[in-house]
């Protein structure tokens, strides 16, 4: 792929910047109805918390066709003197930048990292373009860690509903906790801090042509940092709240793209996970409060039939990688009433590491294979719903907490029989 800095009108434009402190990526396709408030509260955070620092917005644009990169080349921060402290020693640069090459969020971070490096920049931070919950206080908390505290890389942490982010907090979180020993609560939230050194040392590795440059850049770009050593901490953010995902989306896709690329980074770092035991907190910054959420509406018949239906059609094909008992297992919860409907952790942390063996050993179609976890992901979810339907915010943290130490105390199925 043609590195987007060595395009003529791109590098005219960073040869009059020269050097920057900051760096601020969004990438971009089709926001324009929401991309004029991010770069608001973007440029109402640099003006306020780095006055003095020189900074560069980069937005990274995948192609889109209803004005996106006409909006943010058209912000502007109208009576600012009003709303923040300082003054700018100067204003922020804005970079406008389609991308080129697999159609996905990782190629627009590359460009992003291609830049970060041309300018020599300190510290970058990379927002969604959907968000309308972002303040300009997000950006210091994005940023100062690495400017003033050394880290290298801001994990954002948000408050969800408690049926909101179930991707995450049923698999990806528990199971990158165990394999890699940090408890990074979010590790595929899509906005976060880096220093400019993480942007270079992401730059050399050979992902970019891969499917992880189409959909696995934000849990690749969390397990490298804490893979390689780097030092790594987390932000309070407050809520998220961003466009609605398309209801119409596939969910069995997702879990692919999600649970294939963290299965991927489980080839790569073998070598760091094996004698990883146990894991640690890592340090949080930002004052935690309680926010509003928005409703997560759930249909528990829908989804328990859906896992039955998974059952009856997908057995002969679990079999054959999933042991007998655990098998047994799931056929007698395909007869439960919804009354009584259950998957405990023990049997759910059973699936996903069988799974991820089967996975590593080629016993079939990758896809195939991947795809096939979306019943058995449901019938987890909606045993964790009906468990969860009364409890408070903080109960059902707890619950994901037991969940994740029975990920680290059945770490060694995984390690035993990855050979």
């Amino acid at each position: 792929m043609e590195s987007v800095i060595f395009r003529k009108e791109i590098n005219d434009e960073l040869d009059k910047i020269r050097e920057a402190d900051i760096l601020i990526g969004i990438p971009s396709y089709n926001n324009a109805r929401t991309i004029g408030h991010v770069v608001k509260a973007v440029q109402a955070g640099i003006m306020k918390y780095f006055h003095d620092k020189k900074a560069v917005l980069v937005n990274s644009d995948g192609g889109s066709t209803d004005g996106t990169m006409d909006v943010v080349r058209d912000t502007k921060i109208e009576d600012f003197q009003s709303v923040l402290l300082h003054h700018r020693v100067e204003p922020v640069l804005k970079i406008a930048t389609p991308y080129h090459g697999i159609p996905g969020k990782g190629s627009a971070f590359r460009t992003i990292f291609e830049i970060a490096g041309r300018l020599n920049v300190k510290v970058c931070a990379v927002v969604d373009s959907d968000l309308r919950s972002i303040s300009p206080e997000w950006i210091e908390l994005l940023i100062k860690p690495v400017m003033e505290g050394g880290f290298d890389y801001v994990a954002p942490l948000y408050h969800r509903h408690k049926f909101d982010g179930t991707i995450t907090n049923s698999i990806i979180y528990p199971l990158t906790r165990a394999l890699y020993g940090k408890r990074v609560r979010q590790p595929i939230g899509g906005d976060f801090g880096f220093s400019g050194n993480l942007a270079g040392f992401y730059l050399t590795k050979n992902v970019w042509e891969t499917d992880v440059a189409k959909y696995g850049i934000d849990i690749w770009m969390t397990t490298t940092a804490i893979a390689n050593n780097f030092k790594v901490c987390q932000s309070f953010l407050g809520a998220k709240i961003h466009d609605p995902k398309d209801p119409g989306a596939d969910l069995s896709s997702m879990l692919f793209q999600v649970v294939g690329a963290t299965f991927d980074l489980m080839e790569t770092y073998h070598e760091v996970w094996k004698v990883i035991k146990g894991s640690e907190t890592v340090p949080t910054f930002g004052f935690r409060y309680d926010v509003g959420l928005e409703p997560v509406s759930v249909n528990l018949e829908r989804m328990i039939e859906k896992f039955r239906l998974g059952v009856k059609e997908l057995s002969e094909l679990w079999k054959t990688f999933i042991p007998s008992e655990i098998m047994d297992f799931i056929h007698r919860a395909a007869k439960l009433s919804k009354e009584d409907f259950y998957l405990p952790d023990e049997l759910w942390v059973d699936i996903i590491y069988n799974f991820a063996i089967a996975s590593h050993r080629k016993i079939m179609n990758r896809e195939h294979l991947l795809k096939s976890l979306t019943p058995l992901y449901i019938g987890k979810i909606a045993s964790f719903v009906i468990e969860a339907w009364d409890s408070s915010a903080i109960e059902v943290e707890e619950k994901i907490e037991k969940l994740c130490i029975t990920f680290e105390n059945k770490n060694n199925l995984i390690i035993e029989n990855w050979q």
